[in-house]
């Protein structure tokens, strides 16, 4: 069993090279798989949805993109109070247990989806749930910064991000698969039949065949479970004061890390209650999506600095990133980044499913876009394929700008954004208004993947960044806190895409984007690329 560690300093030559680096690669490479589990569970809605229109479940295209969006919105809010877990519980219990976590969200779901007349309600119940996968991020990347020296941050941070990041990819191209056939036997359900053509990554399935989709939540369970046994034989707790000095016995964790996932929940919900459509179980106000995130995020981070006993007061000391500058510009900049990664990830195929799936034709003077297109290409052929890129990239991202500098590559990237944002916009706009959009499906594919190649470097690039700007205390608390908020990309974009294909301006949220990215421009210049900058290209 893996023991508890003190006096850990990796910039310290001797005690990296004679026992450093095996401790801090071993917690690595178990963290990689868990942080992957997570996002799996955290995505796969933006496949399940797909399938669910196939299967002819019934529910509205607003409705299943709200399903993604919730995921989204719940990750997103969990990974605030996850950036602050290793400090109150330790990087080993917080690993060990929200790993195991995961496992409710994938047995729900799996049940949910053996049956088309299951209610809307039971889908986005788990939906919030498997949004603890999204949250495990922040954790994740908190606990690995610490692990490793300053000179290979972009590194260690690019492998655990950009690795875990295949989560996504794993899902969208293992997904698909597990759904042709009995995986579990009777144990897993009776099959349910295609009613719309569907497809894997080797090829369309037609209509009629018969399908698995409850092996979408139920595959995970193979996985899952070994890897809650390796975090808890292999990975350490730092017991420094910089790290977890004051956790507690591993059940004081769990409750701490539990209450603190509750309250996180609490606000979410609350959330998405002032967002949703009064018959989606919301309020009905559906009110202006970025103030309803800002009172989230304000409401979630007072909340969770209110606590009385010894979180609260751990918190306290966290909170100091709060008045550094950088750590609001960082944010911003990441949210570029892996907001976009994140956002289009979830989006991406029920996207191409509804604007190439379709043909939009005039019927008595009014385009009508609810006629199955035959020659559509198969969302699920084709969607893995950006996250992969994206995910594929990071690693490399984080190790260009050790040498040229993290805030160089940023700019870069940033400019080849708003370009590819511009053409996908153009080539959804002309799809949208054709009665043959498979015409324009090469192009937009060719551009969206450039996005999630530049997000991708991007990804790691303001990672070493942050690892070059901050302290070795603050740099997790703020790699946690950024990565929060730039992962309500997932709720953002599934939202704003799925209201703006309803309203047949899907172009509009792709303009909007690149606005955004010019801004990221402007920033990281004056902060960190003018010759009188603070950090001159950290």
């Amino acid at each position: 069993m893996a023991k508890d560690l003190k006096g850990w300093n990796p910039e310290d030559e001797q005690q990296w090279e004679s026992y450093g680096k095996k401790i801090a690669n071993r917690n690595l490479w178990i963290s990689i798989p868990a942080l992957l589990c997570g996002f799996a569970v955290w995505l796969y809605w933006g496949i399940i949805t797909v399938q669910m229109m196939n299967l002819g479940f019934p529910f509205e295209q607003a409705e299943l993109f709200s399903l993604t969006a919730i995921a989204g919105l719940s990750g997103a809010t969990l990974r605030i109070p996850s950036t602050f877990f290793i400090r109150i519980a330790g990087g080993r219990n917080t690993l060990f247990l929200t790993t195991s976590l995961l496992i409710i969200p994938a047995v729900g779901t799996g049940f949910a989806l053996q049956d088309t007349s299951t209610s809307l309600w039971e889908f986005q119940l788990w939906a919030l749930f498997s949004g603890i996968g999204g949250g495990n991020f922040a954790s994740s990347m908190s606990n690995i910064s610490y692990f490793f020296p300053k000179k290979v941050q972009g590194y260690a941070l690019g492998m655990n991000a950009g690795l875990g990041n295949f989560g996504v990819t794993t899902m969208q191209i293992l997904v698909p698969l597990v759904m042709t056939f009995a995986l579990f036997g009777s144990f897993g359900g009776d099959s349910l039949t295609l009613l719309g053509f569907s497809g894997t990554l080797i090829g369309k399935i037609p209509a009629g065949t018969e399908t698995y989709i409850q092996n979408a939540g139920f595959v995970w369970l193979l996985i899952l479970v070994p890897l809650a046994f390796a975090t808890w034989l292999g990975m350490n707790n730092i017991k420094d004061e910089h790290v977890s000095p004051h956790i507690g016995s591993p059940f004081m964790a769990f409750a701490n890390i539990i209450f603190m996932l509750g309250g996180g929940m609490v606000t979410a919900l609350f959330g998405l209650w002032l967002l949703l459509p009064e018959h989606m179980s919301g309020s009905g106000l559906e009110l202006n999506k970025a103030l309803v995130l800002l009172i989230v995020i304000v409401l979630t981070v007072v909340l969770l600095k209110l606590t009385p006993g010894p979180i609260g007061r751990n918190l306290s000391r966290q909170y100091k990133i709060f008045g550094n500058k950088h750590t609001w510009v960082m944010t911003v900049i990441y949210t570029m980044t892996f907001g976009s990664f994140i956002g289009f990830s979830a989006a991406f195929a029920l996207s191409i499913k509804v604007i190439f799936g379709f043909q939009h034709i005039m019927v008595d003077g009014v385009m009508t876009h609810d006629l199955a297109n035959p020659n559509g290409p198969s969302a699920l052929m084709y969607a893995w394929m950006g996250p992969f890129i994206g995910a594929l990239i990071r690693p490399i991202g984080g190790m260009i700008s050790d040498k040229l500098g993290g805030a160089k590559v940023t700019q870069i990237i940033s400019v080849i954004m708003v370009l590819s944002a511009l053409g996908v916009a153009y080539y959804m706009q002309q799809a949208y208004q054709s009665a043959t959009p498979e015409q324009y499906f090469v192009p937009f594919l060719v551009l969206f993947l450039t996005l999630f190649l530049a997000s991708g470097i991007g990804n790691g690039s303001t990672f070493r960044s942050i690892a070059v700007i901050f302290n070795k205390e603050q740099t997790g608390p703020v790699l946690g806190w950024s990565s929060a908020v730039a992962a309500y990309g997932a709720f953002y974009i599934p939202q704003v895409l799925g209201e703006n294909i309803k309203a047949a301006t899907p172009e509009y949220a792709l303009y909007g984007f690149a606005g955004f990215y010019m801004v990221c421009i402007i920033l990281n210049w004056w902060f960190y690329l003018r010759s009188n900058s603070e950090f001159k290209n950290p």
